[in-house]
């Protein structure tokens, strides 16, 4: 049985994932929460965590599922965006490596881009190309675009925007269509369960053909 570590499991894919590596008897689960979620069963092992201050028998795994993730809103600032986007999954990554962890799957964001003007995708790219360099034998990055599902917290902004992407689907190229969160917990796995060496950029159209 395969130890996968789960970071983000209280997030709209998170959720999602942690579901699905439930339904398949090859996976134990460790998810690295700071609220419990509402699951019981005996292959997942929820653990109240501090990303401030880690403990790093904690972080061991042969495969690490990150869906760590915020915006500035929620965050309450660049500082603090930066810290949940970029800090804590690459302290964690770093970690789950020399613990001997071999694959890696990320969920980035469309438009990821280390040399973007924008905040938000500059972040996302910076943390893409970081944890590429970190050595892991199999790296996935997908990169959805809007998410849909349903959401512990309500944005009033992502609300209308489902509602758009979701009626002018027809008029909307395809890697710009939005997607729904289960679709990309889904690819995860199934990156995580096909043998392929180095780095994998999944684009959104990419992951909804998984």
């Amino acid at each position: 049985m395969k130890k996968a570590l789960v970071l983000g499991g209280t997030g709209l894919v998170g959720k999602q994932l942690i579901e699905l590596l439930l339904q398949d008897k090859n996976y134990s689960i460790i998810a690295l929460v700071r609220k419990a979620l509402p699951i019981e069963n005996e292959r997942l092992t929820q653990v109240i965590f501090n990303y401030d201050n880690p403990k790093n028998e904690l972080i061991i795994a042969e495969e690490v599922f990150c869906c760590l993730g915020t915006t500035i809103k929620v965050a309450g600032s660049k500082k603090a965006f930066y810290k949940v986007d970029f800090e804590y999954p690459f302290d964690i990554a770093k970690r789950a490596y020399l613990n001997g962890a071999k694959k890696f799957a990320l969920v980035s964001s469309l438009g990821a881009n280390s040399k973007s003007s924008l905040f938000y995708s500059k972040t996302k790219g910076e943390i893409e190309e970081a944890i590429t360099k970190i050595g892991y034998e199999s790296l996935f990055i997908l990169r959805p675009a809007l998410l849909l599902g349903n959401r512990s917290t309500h944005r009033t902004g992502e609300r209308i925007a489902q509602s758009f992407f979701t009626k002018l689907s027809f008029l909307i190229p395809k890697k710009y269509k939005a997607i729904q969160a289960k679709q990309v917990a889904k690819a995860m796995i199934t990156c995580m369960n096909i043998e392929q060496a180095g780095v994998h950029i999944l684009e959104s159209y990419k992951i909804a053909e998984l």
